[in-house]
Order: structure tokens, then C-alpha cells, then sequence
């Protein structure tokens, strides 16, 4: 028998990994937060996990990065791909698929699932097999399913040219009854419309507003220090990735044109997306003679030491050290690193991305803004909020009020419960 969605008890989020601190996890943490709140029981499943082993379904080749998974994908959108798709690779990927279907079926045999949330599983084609897998097992079954939308493919370039259009119109997203499909801004909203016809709960990401973040501790106090700042150098937070739509060099020419001493923090590395952005960032921070230091084997979603010894802060203890923030990214599924600024209130730049302009910008926020290329305008604004306490925090109180209004835990758990309901 399918259980209806308000009244569904146990929660199975799906997606190639939760752990870590990209986007999907620490929102999925939030949902999850919110859902226990409602004494509903959430478990993962996932091909890399760090939430409690007794909610966890571990399966490797639900990861992105399995060997399989990663030879499947580097064949489905080489570069030559055009539309021809080997048998042998359409092969290997239902072999795939029934296996991960397989464990799926365990999953919710196992822990008397009743709603699956998939996180960005049928959204972004990074495991072709378990998204197909999912399609799958929610047209056999019928289960309620809440699919979270946080980037499709059809944004990014690298996805255009493939021999998996099939795949692609099939499962990410598919369109079935049984789904409520949730995006995280309107332009996502209204191309999921325009492109399948499928319409979509718009649900942004979210910081814990009612909650401001608590004062530093002991253990953070020597933050500075461990990033080898000096007592009169600011710390310029770049609080991303280290890859291409980051936009990390225009913060390199922000910080050149300050004409202070100061230092850019860029907080993660480059991660999955190959390295030659970072060594074209370490050349242009040499090249505009800016201290750029990256700092991602020191920082994680938990304290701890390092194999040779070091302490390890998480981005929050760098945040509340951070004089100020830039974020000049051109492309962006929501803004993440906008929300935890706002919510450590810190003054901030960012470049006027797609969703910042129609989703953030109107409702009043602040920020010193650039438009694809650094201007003196953006410099000057930038050097009188270094300067000027009262003026940083005339923008930093205005942002945290206004987030809390729009991007809070309250304004999420109202979403959810009417989703639910």
C-alpha cells in the first residue's frame, strides 16, 4: 500500500554523496533538521556518507566518482558525442542501473521507507544509472517522492554534447505523478516549465537566521595566525571552490586595487573539476602580486588535526575572522556563500550572477557589485567598507534582517509542511 505524503514517517534521502560541505549536503542537513523536528525519520542513501551509521545505506557506485560511474559519464559526453551511443555503453549502464535498483529496493525494504527525497539524483547527470534506477523504482512502487532540484543539466555546457539524450529526457527529471518537484529559484522554475512541463515549488536555501552564530571560542582564536596573517593585514574570505565560474580572479584584482595590506583566503580546492583553473589562479595572484593563500587541507565540516599535526578549523571559524567576503561567481544555482556572509554579517562583492539579480538583489540586500569585470566604483566601495565601521554595519544589519525574513529556517519549515500537506 503507498502511504500518503502526509503521512509518511520514514524519510529516504538519495543522492551520489552526503558528506562534506558542497551544497547538496548541507542543505539536505537542513531539510533533515527540520523534518526530525516533525518526529518524522530521515535515512541515506548514498555512495559516500558521514551521517550516523545506523541511518546510512552506503553504496559505492552511487558515487560520482566511482571508476564505473566516472567511465560511463566520460563516455556519454565526450566531446565527439553525437547523439551514437555504443551498445556496449548502453549495456553497461543498465547493468548499473539494475544493481543500484537492486539496493535501492534494499534501502527501502530495510529501513520502511516511505517518501524518497532525492537530492539533485535526478537533476544532474553525474550517475546516469542511479538516476535511472530512481526513475525506476518510483514507477514500480509508486512511492511519494520529493525531488530536490539544485542544478540541471541543460545550465551547464559540458552536458550539451552527449549520446544519453534519452537518459536525459527520461529521469533527470522525470516526469511522473508520484513526484513533487522542488527547485531552488525562479529561473530553475520557470524552465523546468518551459523545457518538460513540469511544475515546481520554488524552496531557497537557508541559514539559521533566528539563531545568529555564536562568538568565537578559544579554540578559534588563533585563526590568524594559522593562515599566517599579520596583525594589520585584512583577511579577504573566498569562501568556494577553486573552479572557473568562482570568478576568483577578479577578487585577485579587487585585492591588488585595494591598495592595502591584505591577504585573499580562498577556503576549498578545486575538487572534481581537474586542477588547470587553480594553477592559472596561483599565476595570476603572482602576476598581480597579491598573497593568495589556499587553505582547503586546513579546513573542514569538523575540528580536527591533519596528519602532520595542524589544527583544522571548519568555514565557520575563518568566517568570523573574515573582514570581507567576495564572491564573484558567474553562474550559481541559488548562492550559498551569499547566505553564510549575510549570516556571519560580513560585508560582501559579488558579481550580479543570474539568480542574485532576479532572486536576491530586489529584496533589498546590499553589496558592492561588479558586472562581469571589476570596476574603480567597486574598488572605492570596497575600501570605505574596510574603513568605515559604521557604514559595514549599516549593510551587515540590513542583510541579516532581510535574511531572516526570506532565507530562515522558519520560512522553510513552512514550506516543507505545506509541500506535506
Amino acid at each position: 500500500m503507498v502511504i500518503p505524503f502526509d503521512q509518511a514517517h520514514n524519510i529516504g534521502f538519495i543522492s551520489t554523496r552526503f558528506a562534506g560541505t558542497d551544497g547538496v549536503s548541507l542543505e539536505t542537513e537542513k531539510w533533515a533538521r527540520i523534518f526530525e523536528k516533525e518526529r518524522f525519520h530521515c535515512f541515506y542513501f548514498a555512495g559516500e556518507l558521514d551521517r550516523p551509521a545506523a541511518q546510512s545505506f552506503l553504496v559505492p557506485e552511487a558515487h560520482f566518482q566511482h571508476p564505473e560511474i566516472r567511465s560511463i559519464f566520460n563516455a556519454a559526453f565526450a566531446c565527439h558525442a553525437n547523439g551514437v551511443r555504443p551498445r556496449e555503453l548502453t549495456n553497461q549502464i543498465h547493468a548499473l542501473k539494475e544493481f543500484l535498483k537492486d539496493k535501492l529496493y534494499e534501502f527501502i525494504q530495510n529501513f520502511k521507507i516511505q517518501l524518497l527525497i532525492p537530492e539533485n539524483a535526478l537533476t544532474i547527470p553525474m550517475n546516469i544509472p542511479l538516476g535511472l534506477a530512481i526513475t525506476e523504482i518510483i514507477s514500480e512502487t509508486g512511492i511519494p517522492t520529493i525531488a530536490h532540484h539544485h542544478d540541471f543539466f541543460w545550465e551547464r555546457q559540458q552536458f550539451k554534447t552527449n549520446a544519453v539524450w534519452d537518459y536525459l529526457n527520461m529521469a533527470f527529471p522525470p516526469h511522473l505523478p508520484q513526484i513533487r518537484h522542488v527547485v531552488i529559484n525562479s529561473s530553475a522554475d520557470n524552465q523546468l516549465s518551459l523545457r518538460t512541463g513540469i511544475s515546481a515549488t520554488t524552496i531557497p536555501n537557508v541559514m539559521d537566521f533566528e539563531n545568529p552564530p555564536k562568538r568565537p571560542d578559544a579554540y578559534a582564536r588563533d585563526v590568524r595566525e594559522a593562515l599566517e596573517l599579520e596583525p594589520d593585514e585584512k583577511l579577504i574570505l573566498q569562501p568556494t571552490r577553486v573552479v572557473r565560474r568562482k570568478g576568483i580572479e577578479h577578487a585577485i584584482e579587487v585585492v591588488s586595487r585595494l591598495g592595502i595590506k591584505a591577504r585573499l583566503v580562498v577556503s576549498h580546492a578545486s575538487g572534481d573539476e581537474g586542477h588547470d583553473y587553480e594553477q592559472r589562479i596561483v599565476e595570476y595572484s603572482r602576476l598581480m602580486k597579491v598573497n593568495t593563500r589556499f587553505v582547503s587541507n586546513i579546513i573542514n565540516d569538523q575540528r580536527g588535526t591533519t596528519p602532520g599535526g595542524r589544527k583544522i578549523y571548519t568555514l565557520e571559524d575563518i568566517y568570523h575572522h573574515a573582514d570581507f567576503v567576495t564572491y564573484p561567481s558567474s553562474i550559481e544555482g541559488f548562492g550559498n556563500a551569499f547566505l553564510e556572509a549575510v549570516y556571519f554579517r560580513k560585508p560582501i562583492l559579488v558579481n550580479r550572477y543570474s539568480i542574485y539579480t532576479f532572486d536576491i538583489k530586489p529584496k533589498g540586500f546590499k553589496a558592492v557589485e561588479i558586472d562581469g569585470y571589476v570596476t574603480e566604483e567597486a574598488v572605492k566601495q570596497t575600501q570605505a567598507l574596510l574603513q568605515d565601521e559604521s557604514l559595514r554595519q549599516q549593510m551587515v544589519e540590513t542583510n541579516y534582517e532581510l535574511g531572516k525574513k526570506y532565507y530562515s529556517y522558519k520560512v522553510l519549515y513552512e514550506k516543507l509542511m505545506d509541500l506535506m500537506a
